[in-house]
């Protein structure tokens, strides 16, 4: 045998040397891998990061709670992309369900949702580290420089547009899925998040994995091991979120929409209606289409409710979603009908020919032209179009007509006031009687002679003048009796809920905003609460920075009907307002000033038209409908609302549909006018209906509720200071 020629002589003491390096790194290896896997937690030291702790939403936690992330979802919404998921009406703070999670990969096969895993980074060693993210569709790995999640910056992400996905473990399809190196401590914690937006398609996944920036290193998922609850959530109620943590990645960054001066007319002082009552004289108000006494079959006074018209245009028409529904055009197809030009004897007899797929003519006849009238089906509208087609939006006024107005109301006020002069016209709104004229809402910005601003807001009339009048007159300009508007009545915001938590808070924080927009503090939120048990709605009421509210705990199964009416019974001031609201609402702030202007007791109450969002658009994003055969949404005065009847409560228990119908069937035949028009920023929130309020039984008679004796609790303006008692008489400290 050749000794010279084997490889173990070849190596010499050198290779020796160079054999027992690589087991003494191989060791090592296998140490740390150990280490890893099994004792990191016996040798975690925590730091303090009480300096940062007060800058934080809610308080992070101090325990281990190892082995688990928070993992928050939210269903129904569509959409593949994160800033689809920032759009959430309840992003970030109410999601559907709060779990945890064992580790950074999760499949939970369903569709339309999105989620929020959140909690504590633990890395195993010192070092730089790599992360990789996979998804479908969007995701985003987000990760602090410490334990603060005011710190979090986007590490990696796949994609931005909702067209991108990836496979599991498919982790460099696309450059934004790695990250770049980063390094950490094994003897610190991080606060990181994921954030995971998944359509309507299947194969859901999104996981994130690591590895040492080393070569060779494969990335691994990352485990129970490494990771630590932010807070335990399992003894909260889902109205409790001071603890969520809010970040940089929480929010969309959206442009806002085009502005309208109708959306701050409440900012303008307003001219009291006593000193305009002498601008014009007095005339009597009685509208021809009011079926005061009039029999009605069920459901029939939908057919006696008309749009009234407004100047200048709102663009309230949903022209973006004109393509797929054509209904705008359809009562106007005559109008847009182009006359065809005659075809030649030669034309015609080719057109005959069989065989002829020819889209073009052979040749073209550039320098042909036509002639074309202006067209504008804004002013050819009726109110059937309104009430048939649900994208079109506010009647138009016709602009001549709106302007011959104003000018010779603003002459006759120069009469009056001549140190008054007109700076613009904000809006102008038009309830046609085709007998005998016209009620307008005259809202203009006028200047002082010290050149202050102020806001002009009141009804006047227009009386047709005998068709036999010879020559023809213009129609006579007056005061109608009974028609003004109190700008100081408060109005009550009347919602019945059933462990509906994160709707609730939804409906509160609109409500604060509205109070700190306006600072108006004559308005009050009142609840009628079926026995919530995942929220403690009233404790929400009293943390709240809202000028009033009721609140009313009711037991049983959920009842719309007689929720409302307990929250009516509620309200001892007859001559308040009261808005018959819903959950699930965007609430534009100028709210409480438009009920007020539309709602004249003992003459008209106001049903606003909604626009109803389909799944996945958003306040900043429209998409969907008017919802304009909807009138559950009704607001009047106290007196009119119960000498029609108040809610059916008899008839309409535990399931709803038709009770709005039937209502306004009763408010009509009472000789209460119906205001109708479509409200901008006025939103109603796309929803599953999945286990909301559960099957019930019909009960074998009605069910009697509690008489509360309820005092409303106040606070001055923005201070947030209660004055008065809780729901059921006793104080409420002060805070």
């Amino acid at each position: 045998m050749n000794v010279m020629g084997s490889p173990f002589n070849l190596l010499g003491r050198k290779g020796r040397y160079l054999f027992g390096g690589i087991t003494v790194v191989g060791v090592i290896a296998v140490f740390h891998e150990f280490v890893a896997l099994n004792t990191w937690s016996s040798s975690f030291t925590r730091v303090d990061v009480s300096a940062e702790r007060g800058l934080l939403k809610g308080n992070a936690s101090d325990g281990w709670n190892h082995g688990q992330a928070n993992l928050h979802i939210f269903e129904d919404w569509c959409g593949r992309s994160i800033d689809q998921l920032r759009k959430y009406p309840h992003y970030p703070l109410f999601p559907h369900g709060r779990t945890t999670v064992a580790k950074l990969a999760v499949s939970p096969r369903w569709k339309q949702y999105g989620l929020r895993i959140f909690g504590y980074l633990h890395p195993y060693i010192d070092g730089e580290f790599v992360f990789a993210l996979s998804s479908q569709d969007n995701s985003e790995f987000w990760l602090s420089s410490n334990a603060s999640p005011l710190r979090c910056e986007l590490l990696a992400w796949v994609g931005k547009t909702g067209a991108e996905w990836s496979a599991p473990g498919e982790y460099e399809k696309f450059v934004s899925q790695t990250s770049r190196p980063v390094r950490l401590s094994a003897q610190k914690k991080y606060f990181f998040e994921v954030i995971h937006k998944q359509d309507e398609g299947s194969a859901d996944h999104v996981e994130v994995a690591w590895k040492l920036n080393r070569d060779g290193l494969a990335f691994t998922v990352i485990n129970s091991s490494h990771i630590s609850l932010y807070t335990d959530e399992s003894m909260l109620l889902m109205s409790d979120v001071a603890h969520i943590p809010q970040t940089t990645a929480s929010h969309p960054w959206a442009d806002m929409l085009r502005e309208d001066p109708r959306d701050t007319l409440y900012q303008l002082p307003l001219i009291s209606g006593g000193s305009l009552r002498h601008v014009l004289p007095n005339c009597t108000y009685k509208a021809s289409y009011n079926i005061k006494g009039l029999r009605l079959q069920r459901y029939q006074g939908l057919n006696y409710v008309h749009l009234s018209q407004v100047y200048p245009n709102d663009y309230t028409r949903l022209t973006q979603l004109e393509r797929d529904h054509r209904c705008f055009y359809q009562q106007n197809e005559e109008s847009l009908k182009q006359k065809a030009p005659e075809k030649s004897p030669q034309e015609a007899a080719e057109a005959k020919k069989p065989n002829s797929p020819v889209v073009f003519d052979a040749a073209v006849a550039w320098s042909q032209t036509f002639r074309v009238n202006p067209l504008n089906l804004q002013f050819a509208r009726t109110d059937l179009t309104g009430n048939k087609c649900n994208l079109a939006g506010n009647r138009m006024l016709q602009p001549s007509i709106a302007r011959a107005l104003v000018k010779r109301f603003m002459d006759k006020l120069y009469f009056i006031e001549p140190g008054l002069s007109l700076v613009r016209v904000l809006n102008v709104e038009r309830r046609v009687d085709p007998a005998k004229g016209s009620r307008y809402l005259l809202e203009l910005e006028v200047k002082d002679e010290n050149g202050k601003l102020h806001r002009l807001s009141h009804y006047v009339y227009t009386l047709d003048p005998p068709k036999t009048a010879l020559p023809p007159a213009e129609p006579y300009l007056c005061n109608p009796v009974g028609i003004e508007w109190k700008p100081a009545v408060t109005v009550h915001f009347i919602v019945a809920v059933k462990n509906q938590a994160r709707w609730v808070m939804q409906l509160i924080a609109n409500m604060e905003e509205v109070y700190r927009q306006t600072g108006d503090a004559l308005f009050s939120l009142v609840i009628v609460d079926y026995d919530s048990q995942d929220a403690d709605v009233l404790k929400a009421l009293k943390a709240a920075c809202l000028p009033q509210y009721k609140y009313l705990n009711l037991s049983g199964h959920f009842q719309r009907a007689a929720g409302l009416q307990a929250g009516i019974d509620l309200v001892t001031d007859d001559h308040s307002i009261l808005f018959l609201f819903d959950l699930h609402l965007h609430t534009p702030v100028s709210i409480v000033d438009s009920v007020r202007k539309h709602c004249v007791e003992g003459v008209m109450a106001f049903a606003p038209i909604l626009m109803r969002l389909d799944c996945g658009a958003t306040p900043l994003e429209p998409r969907g409908f008017w919802e304009v055969a909807g009138f559950g949404l009704l607001a009047g005065f106290k007196s009119d609302l119960m000498a029609a009847g108040g809610m059916n409560t008899k008839e309409f228990t535990f399931k709803w549909g038709g009770e709005d119908w039937e209502f306004l069937d009763r408010i009509l035949k009472s000789g209460l006018e119906v205001e109708r028009l479509h409200l901008r920023n006025f939103y109603h929130y796309f929803h599953s209906k999945r286990g909301m309020w559960s099957h019930v039984p019909k009960p074998s008679k009605r069910l009697s509720f509690p008489r509360v004796s309820v005092r409303a609790t106040s606070r001055t303006p923005l201070d947030g200071a209660h004055r008065t008692g809780d729901a059921t008489g006793g104080s409420i400290p002060t805070r």
